[in-house]
Order: structure tokens, then C-alpha cells, then sequence
């Protein structure tokens, strides 16, 4: 709520914390740890931290691949997730 009312430094530590409980409850590797970890690396990313973002995004897309395959539609839209940060850092070859 707080990010789409544009309070990002206010979302952020709820996030974080967010996703430390989801960790320590069901695990590093439990899917629902790719969610958790890709609202992280969008919160990062809508504040401007693209460094930051970017390993949680890599990290969303490890958990989705090893936990649901990679063609559950799930890593796929965490690919895009990727793609489309790696293209905001200028990386194209990268994002394609």
C-alpha cells in the first residue's frame, strides 16, 4: 500500500521484513521466496537502486527455475523481470 501510494522509503523496511519472515518460515529456496524476492528488487528498482535490484532479480529467477522449472510462467515473468531492469541499466545485450 505504501508503494503504490508512492511512500517507497516507507515500504521498503516492510519489504525487507516482509521477506525475511517468508525466509526464516519456509525457507532460502521455497518458491514463494521468488515473490517475495522480486517485490523486493521492484521496490529497489522503482526507487532508483538498479544495483540493488539487480542481484534480488537474479536471485527471484534462480528460485523460479529451480523450484518450478524453467517454462512455469512464474520464471517467465521473472525473466521479463530481469530483462526489463537489465535494459534500464543499459545493458541490451544482457536484457535480450
Amino acid at each position: 500500500l505504501l508503494q503504490a501510494k508512492g511512500d517507497l522509503d516507507g515500504a521498503e523496511p516492510l519489504c525487507r521484513r516482509a521477506l525475511e519472515i517468508n525466509e526464516a518460515a519456509r525457507g532460502p529456496d521455497h518458491p514463494s521466496m521468488g515473490i517475495s524476492v522480486g517485490n523486493l528488487a521492484s521496490l529497489l528498482q522503482a526507487k532508483g537502486d538498479l544495483d540493488g535490484a539487480e542481484p534480488l532479480c537474479r536471485r527471484a529467477l534462480a528460485i523460479g527455475e529451480a523450484a518450478l522449472g524453467p517454462d512455469h510462467p512464474s520464471t517467465g515473468t521473472s525473466v521479463d523481470n530481469l530483462a526489463q531492469l537489465l535494459c534500464a541499466m543499459g545493458d541490451l545485450d544482457g536484457a535480450e
